[in-house]
């Protein structure tokens, strides 16, 4: 077994020498044993891995949203172009992806050796659906305001929700519940109370374009990410993650690059960048590397949460970044804050707090449970030690070989 970024997903700590059977929930609590083995809180490698990458995902989210809109805000107008300065910054994860094994040599896993051809079509295949989901954001956020837009994407937890209890067969609980009907009611009231804060010269009928496009790109990424979760429970370590990560944006960059071939975006690039953008082209092209790079970070960090939690979790993570990007519009362009998205941004507030705060007394329970079995003899005290002992040393690997 190799010192790499290695993460076991369905170790074995049942003890099958016992006399007296197992108690009816033994099985269903193995994978949550697992989770606490190699995803416990006390075990720093892994919080480590997990905070670094909500670094990522949060710089990554705030800015590429602020970046975009500044985009549009100075007479930029290709769809196209925004659409594809979110996945051209693949060739970033050449970096962390190929440095460990060729420069630092802290991982004997020569980089994609693991990845076979039917995680590659896989890979392809949700590039493209990413690509897609790209080009709706991009449309709805040309349109919307970007407190609007934020609030708007937060409705992916909700359908995030929906798919994970159809993919992933996701328990529904209250908290679950509770957290759908409150981001519906505040997607919905922010969709009926904020028709006027558009800009200037934006028909009713194109404020509701960017509306929809908008939802739609919240149901393309809550369909990305459960099925990135199950698609995660085969793979063999991080680096994987990376691997299959830069295979998806490179996907979706072949998809974006076409549509720019047949649709005049790279004539509309030249265009911008001499005539169109009011900054001039050297900040062009700087919102455009900025972008490129501001949007890898996030993708990247997105990826990492579904690896190392869920999806649904990496969902809840990303609408806990709601209020950033809110604030951010608010502060940076002065979008409007009116009592419709104040309430809108509460009942977002109080259906995220809800549904961590059901997460919380979940784990609790589950860990209560963990120890009875291990107190009635059921697993093995030894083995369970032994076991959280060697996946802490395995996830302290991968986050020295994520920080070097």
């Amino acid at each position: 077994m190799e010192a790499s970024s290695q993460i076991h997903h369905h170790p074995e700590m049942i003890n099958n020498n016992h006399s007296s059977p197992p108690p009816r929930d033994a099985d269903d609590l193995k994978q949550t044993i697992t989770t606490i083995s190699d995803k416990n809180p006390k075990n720093k490698g892994y919080m480590l891995l997990l905070v670094l990458n909500y670094i990522f995902l949060f710089v990554g989210s705030v800015s590429s949203s602020l970046l975009s809109k500044f985009y549009f805000n100075h007479k930029g107008s290709s769809r196209w172009v925004s659409t594809w300065v979110q996945c051209a910054g693949f060739p970033l994860l050449i970096l962390p992806i190929f440095l460990p094994f060729y420069l630092f040599k802290t991982t004997q896993r020569q980089p994609f050796s693991h990845i076979t051809p039917k995680l590659l079509i896989i890979s392809i295949l949700v590039g493209l659906l990413l690509g897609l989901n790209n080009l709706l954001f991009s449309w709805g956020n040309s349109y919307l305001p970007m407190s609007t837009s934020s609030l708007l994407l937060s409705s992916q937890l909700t359908f995030n929700l929906i798919l994970s209890v159809i993919i992933v067969k996701q328990k529904i609980t209250f908290s679950n519940l509770n957290c759908v009907v409150l981001l519906s009611l505040a997607s919905v009231l922010l969709g009926l109370t904020s028709t006027h804060d558009k800009p200037n010269g934006l028909t009713r009928e194109k404020y509701f374009i960017g509306y929809f496009c908008t939802i739609g790109a919240g149901l393309l990424f809550a369909l990305y990410l459960p099925i990135m979760e199950i698609i995660y429970k085969k793979v063999y370590c991080y680096s994987m993650v990376m691997e299959m990560q830069l295979i998806m944006e490179a996907s979706a960059t072949v998809l974006a690059t076409v549509g720019m071939a047949f649709d005049g975006g790279f004539s509309e690039m030249r265009r911008e960048s001499s005539l169109g953008f009011d900054l001039g082209q050297q900040y062009y092209f700087l919102t455009i590397i900025g972008n490129v790079v501001t949007w890898q970070l996030c993708f990247m960090g997105t990826a990492g949460m579904v690896f190392l939690t869920s999806g649904l979790t990496g969902a809840i993570c990303m609408t806990a970044l709601t209020g950033a990007n809110v604030v951010g519009g608010v502060m940076v362009y002065g979008d409007k804050f009116d009592g419709g998205k104040a309430v809108s941004a509460v009942l977002c507030g109080w259906g995220f707090c809800s549904y961590v705060y059901g997460l919380y007394v979940k784990s609790r329970k589950e860990g209560e449970k963990v120890q009875e079995l291990v107190v009635n003899g059921v697993i093995k005290d030894d083995d369970y030690n032994n076991k959280h002992h060697e996946q802490a040393q395995m996830l302290e690997v991968s986050c020295e070989v994520v920080v070097t």
